[in-house]
């Protein structure tokens, strides 16, 4: 799934896709590196491209729970379970998530 072109898609900024199957999956520029995570606190179904990013976690703007960009684990409490997350890849300058590859 095409998620914009990687001339558009500013360092530290996120897009926001959605799914075939409803989902919605937000993916980070983080200094030039695309990773893609479910776009859904697993603590509160918090939007979390909507939270701060430092480093490779996202922090959630409800309760301040963490989570990686890489393996979508719960970093900090609330939150105890995982989101998922997604392989990304950039073909013919067009940054792209694989929706199968949900993690």
């Amino acid at each position: 799934m095409d998620v914009a072109k990687a001339d558009d898609f500013a360092d530290d900024t996120v897009r926001v896709v959605a799914l075939e199957d409803g989902r919605e999956v937000a993916v980070f520029n983080v200094g030039g590196r695309f990773l893609a995570i479910e776009d859904r606190c697993s603590h509160e179904d918090e939007v979390l491209s909507w939270g701060a990013v430092e480093g490779e976690e996202v922090i959630c703007p409800r309760h301040g729970s963490r989570f990686s960009l890489v393996t979508g684990a719960a970093l900090t409490p609330p939150a105890c379970e995982p989101v998922a997350t997604f392989a990304v890849r950039v073909e013919g300058g067009v940054v792209q998530v694989d929706a199968a590859s949900a993690g």
